[in-house]
């Protein structure tokens, strides 16, 4: 099954989501966290994995949020 990915980065003095190639701004990393994890929950709610990663500082990728597995909303 394929997963819907959702990237979130730093671009310059504010983020983005990355997703299907397009690029979605946000003013802060929250705003971009729950926009993105909003999106998962739309596209795990279709019957497709969902997944939020957030870039590190080290420009690792991790996982922040998995459909169907972490709560919705994200506590805190």
């Amino acid at each position: 099954m394929a997963r819907a990915q959702y990237f979130i980065l730093r671009e310059g003095a504010g983020w983005k989501i990355r997703h299907n190639e397009k690029d979605y701004p946000y003013d802060t990393q929250a705003a971009a966290m729950k926009a993105a994890v909003d999106a998962a929950h739309s596209t795990g709610k279709k019957g497709l994995d969902a997944q939020v990663l957030i870039q590190g500082r080290d420009g690792k990728w991790q996982t922040e949020w998995t459909y169907g597995h972490d709560p919705y909303p994200p506590k805190g």
